[in-house]
C-alpha cells in the first residue's frame, strides 16, 4: 500500500512545495525590505534629512542607533521652525 506521499511522485510533490514555500517567503521579505526603505525614506524627508538614511535602517545595529538619534536629536525642520518664529529667517 502506497501513501499520497510515497514514491518517485511523493518526493516530487514536497520538493515543489517547499520550493513554492520558499519562493512565498522570498517575495515577503522583499515587499518587507522595499516597504521599511519607504517609511524610513519618508520620514527622514518630513524630518527634514536627506531620504536616502533610510537606507541605513536595513543594516542591524546602524538602524537601532539611527532610530534613537531620529527620537532624541533636533531635527532640522525644529530648528527652521524656531528660527521662523524668532524671527531670524
Amino acid at each position: 500500500m502506497e501513501t499520497s506521499f510515497g514514491g518517485q511522485g511523493g518526493e516530487e510533490a514536497i520538493a515543489a512545495m517547499g520550493v513554492g514555500l520558499l519562493l512565498f517567503f522570498l517575495f515577503i521579505m522583499a515587499v518587507s525590505v522595499v516597504l521599511t526603505i519607504v517609511i524610513w525614506w519618508k520620514i527622514f524627508s518630513k524630518a527634514g534629512w536627506s531620504g536616502a538614511l533610510g537606507l541605513l535602517m536595513l543594516v542591524p545595529i546602524v538602524n537601532f542607533i539611527m532610530a534613537l538619534y531620529v527620537a532624541f536629536a533636533t531635527w532640522p525642520i525644529q530648528r527652521e521652525l524656531e528660527a521662523l518664529k524668532r524671527g531670524q529667517k
